[in-house]
């Protein structure tokens, strides 16, 4: 990349982030021409203030446009930098040393050891400490393939495939929040494969809602909705012994998660049944849990209630059900969902078009996961909209997140 032209550059991050020329230019407030023109290197970019507006919309360091090395800001290193992209589509892409048949089995620590690392990244992500999720990524893809491919059969082969498939999702997961969305669909997709192999039906059903989450985000919306609903009619309990809290909570996520992609087509009544199947699981399973870590349970059946209702663009419904969640309840949940349910609710208050309560959300949000609202794209958008509506000047509070965020006030 380094030796490119800055025109083929901005081609190829534009190409990352799926945007057309068309789009590319009116985000920037250029013509199509224009951008077809710098990308073949026809037109030059020697402004750095345009360099930078491009930069800012591809959601990329401006130094990245420019073939230079990252310089990593104290104020980002909670986010997940391009490097650090990098370094884990590296570890993605070792497609020799995922088999033993291709390269020498290198040293896998032991599964005791991976076991405490793969939880111990699950909480990382929990609590939406993206940085430090993406710089021990790499590496902890690498041991868990490695661990994998040295047990080749018995129950510790089954049990490193587990640990691959977990390492997977949550990988899938990171690299969906900062808008990797093709990075994040080809971790998933692993996943699925890796599960059959450990024999775990809830871990694979977990893999398909990770598949589905990453389909939503590429804009495959009834992809997504198909794939959780299938999946969540094959392990549905159909006894009461069949009903453990591990399936009810597998099973609830994958039925919500549907909900969220029948709500982006505006299907109101798949969402009312997605929900309410929902609803009776989380009843059955009685409180709210963290079983296949999918933080389950009566109140996260709330939090998508009110995501839905943003998506079908009822920000009225999204506040009332915001308003009537049990504080304590919600005070439980784990940050990385609290601070997302903050950002649904700072964009139902902006549908709404009450922009302080927005402003208000957003700073809710960051104040107890700043990562999830300074490094997700979605964030970018909605305080982007909080400021063009804000009358005046903005609130310093908001006027400094949206600083440290790099989005122009």
């Amino acid at each position: 990349m380094d030796e490119l032209p800055i025109g083929r550059r901005v081609a190829y991050w534009r190409g990352r982030r799926k945007m057309s020329q068309q789009v590319f230019a009116d985000r920037l407030g250029k013509s199509k021409s224009w951008v077809d023109k710098v990308e073949r290197g026809v037109r030059r970019l020697d402004k750095f203030s345009v360099v930078y507006e491009i930069a800012d919309v591809l959601q990329i360091d401006v130094q990245l446009l420019l073939g230079k090395d990252v310089e990593r800001r104290p104020e980002t290193q909670n986010c997940i930098d391009q490097v650090e992209v990098e370094e884990i589509r590296a570890a993605l892409e070792r497609y020799d040393q995922m088999s033993a048949f291709f390269h020498p089995v290198p040293v896998a620590p032991p599964l005791t050891e991976m076991r405490k690392a793969v939880s111990h990244a699950w909480l990382t992500y929990q609590h939406a400490k993206y940085g430090v999720l993406a710089r021990k990524l790499p590496q902890l893809l690498r041991d868990a393939q490695a661990a994998d491919s040295a047990h080749a059969s018995g129950e510790e082969a089954r049990d490193a495939a587990h640990l691959l498939g977990q390492v997977y999702q949550i990988a899938s997961s990171a690299l969906r929040k900062v808008g990797e969305h093709e990075l994040s669909w080809l971790a998933a997709d692993r996943s699925i494969a890796v599960s059959q192999r450990a024999g775990d039906q809830l871990l694979a059903g977990m893999a398909s809602h990770r598949v589905g989450m990453a389909l939503l985000s590429l804009g495959r919306i009834r992809s997504a909705l198909e794939v959780n609903v299938n999946i969540a009619n094959r392990i549905a309990p159909m006894t009461s012994e069949a009903a453990t809290p591990e399936r009810l909570s597998v099973y609830g996520l994958l039925l919500l998660t549907g909900a969220m992609a029948a709500a982006r087509i505006g299907d109101s009544a798949t969402v009312r049944d997605l929900v309410c199947g929902a609803e009776q699981a989380a009843g059955a399973l009685g409180g709210d849990y963290n079983y296949y870590w999918t933080s389950f349970g009566p109140t996260n059946v709330e939090l998508h209630r009110a995501a839905a209702a943003v998506e079908l663009g009822d920000g009225g419904k999204a506040i009332e059900t915001h308003n009537r969640i049990d504080p304590e309840s919600f005070a439980a949940m784990l940050p990385e969902r609290r601070a997302h349910h903050f950002l649904d609710i700072a964009r139902g208050y902006t549908q709404l078009g009450d922009v302080e309560k927005a402003s208000e959300m957003l700073l809710e949000g960051d104040r107890l996961a700043p990562a999830e609202i300074r490094c997700r794209p979605l964030a970018h958008e909605v305080i982007s909209d909080v400021l063009r509506r804000t009358r005046g000047t903005p609130p310093a509070p908001i006027a400094e997140l949206a600083e440290q965020m790099g989005v122009g006030v």
